[in-house]
């Protein structure tokens, strides 16, 4: 996460630093250039609030290993928000890590570099979270520094049930996927408007409730289908939602 030096300008979005497991390798450039392409230009036509579930769904999928993730917001160097967790699980290991005041998803924040666990069951940085997200079945994880405005931080954080489910590519693309969310974050509004989206009326959430409910999917599976149907249509993904939360109908025809 970050220091207290803003970013005025997306161009000064900061991706920052390797971990000390990183030894420099790289893989699949073209195609991830093309992937990310595609993330750019979906998080420059959305809201704030559906920015934060893109990054998480792109994380998910771009980055090798990751199997869960969620972004953690800090206003004033004091208040951690867990936003947009890809389950209620990393939700609560999240609060857990402020709750103990350690963990990686802190460490990336205010050391500013990528911090990468290998093996939770053996972790000895932090020691009470690594045992308690060892007993909730995490394997590794991988945190990222994502962006800065003023005193503002945030994190990308990646979880694995896998022991050493993150490598050198995972690192790499990671970085890549934090640099490009940094800008799209940056630029749509200052994290404390971020702040105060997430905690304004989910329609969303709601329009991701209903297919949950209808179609008996994963948080994660509902929000990928409101975004392929975004894609499809044309519609920004939030007017989608919207729709579907006032006609209990997606415009592609999806009831």
């Amino acid at each position: 996460m970050h220091n207290g030096e803003g970013i005025p300008t997306p161009n000064e979005a900061k991706q920052g630093q390797p971990s000390g497991h990183d030894q420099g390798s790289a893989a699949g450039e073209h195609q991830l250039a093309s992937q990310l392409g595609d993330l750019v230009r979906s998080l420059n036509q959305e809201s704030p609030e559906a920015i934060l579930e893109l990054v998480v769904a792109a994380a998910i999928e771009l980055i090798p290993g990751a199997e869960e993730a969620s972004l953690s917001v800090v206003t004033g160097r004091e208040e951690v928000e867990t936003v947009a967790p890809s389950s209620e699980l990393l939700r609560r290991l999240d609060d857990l890590q402020v709750e103990l005041t350690e963990g990686p998803c802190l460490e990336a924040i205010y050391s500013e570099q990528t911090i990468r666990v290998r093996e939770m069951a053996t972790e000895a940085r932090w020691p009470v979270f690594a045992e308690k997200a060892t007993e909730a079945g995490v394997g590794s994880m991988l945190a990222f520094q994502l962006f800065v405005v003023g005193d503002n931080l945030g994190a990308l954080n990646l979880y694995s049930s896998q022991v050493d489910a993150f490598d050198d590519d995972s690192e790499h693309v990671g970085l890549i996927v934090a640099s490009h969310a940094a800008v799209a974050l940056a630029d749509a509004q200052q994290v404390s408007q971020l702040h105060e989206a997430v905690q304004s009326r989910d329609v969303i959430g709601q329009a991701k409730g209903i297919l949950m409910e209808r179609y008996r999917i994963t948080d994660h599976q509902a929000f990928l289908l409101l975004a392929k149907a975004s894609q499809h249509t044309n519609k920004k993904l939030q007017v989608l939602a919207e729709d579907l939360v006032n006609s209990g109908e997606l415009s592609s025809g999806t009831k």
